[in-house]
């Protein structure tokens, strides 16, 4: 039996690898927004935080061209970069060993919920996920607490050490501290280790299998 009742995962770096997605979802935006001079190294920033956040504190774009940019983003997103995606091996399984001790499972995600849907859906997590709550359009409502803070709300769930949130940048413990919930870092994801241990997470795993034995 699981050792908590209800578990909060993050999606991108967490349970699917969607570095190719997000890197050419990136570039076709920066190639059409004209943003040149700038290293590979950018996407790793771009993971975790909402799209709007990204392109106006890392490129430095107005609201307007920030809403240009987000809308280039998505335009590659939903049609190619969406599928451009794999689940870390053994998520499956930890999904469905999980499901079979009665956990209650979700995913807060600072996605675009219609996109996060569709991503679940393809790969079939839906089967297990009793909610999961994405970002709005506009990207106000995006925040890793604010996301996590809903889903307890419309749970009628109360803060508690028994829900744990999981997710592989800073962003994810912090949304998990904020809300007064347990915490475990995957190292296996985007976020860099040092800075997810600078967070104080409850738990670190550096793989799923890792995971799994925190979990159970």
């Amino acid at each position: 039996m699981s050792q908590f009742s209800h578990v909060i995962f993050d999606l991108d770096g967490t349970l699917t690898d969607n570095t190719r997605g997000i890197r050419n979802s990136l570039l076709y935006a920066m190639e059409h927004m004209q943003i040149l001079g700038y290293s590979e190294d950018i996407l790793e920033k771009f993971i975790g935080p909402p799209l709007q956040w990204g392109f106006s504190n890392l490129f430095g774009l107005n609201d307007r061209d920030t809403k240009m940019a987000v809308e280039y983003f998505r335009d590659y997103f939903s049609e190619k970069g969406l599928y451009e995606n794999e689940p870390y091996p053994g998520i499956y399984e930890l999904l469905e060993r999980l499901h079979f001790h009665s956990v209650k499972m979700f995913i807060a995600t600072a996605k675009l919920e219609k996109f996060a849907h569709k991503i679940i859906e393809h790969f079939e997590f839906d089967r297990y996920i009793t909610q999961l709550k994405g970002a709005d359009y506009e990207g106000k409502n995006a925040t890793k607490s604010k996301l996590i803070s809903d889903l307890l709300y419309t749970n009628h769930l109360r803060p508690s050490k028994n829900i744990v949130v999981v997710g592989d940048t800073p962003f994810d413990i912090e949304g998990g501290k904020e809300n007064k919930l347990s915490t475990i870092a995957v190292t296996y994801g985007f976020g860099k280790e040092e800075e997810l241990q600078e967070a104080n997470p409850d738990f670190t795993a550096d793989s799923v299998e890792e995971l799994y034995k925190i979990l159970a």
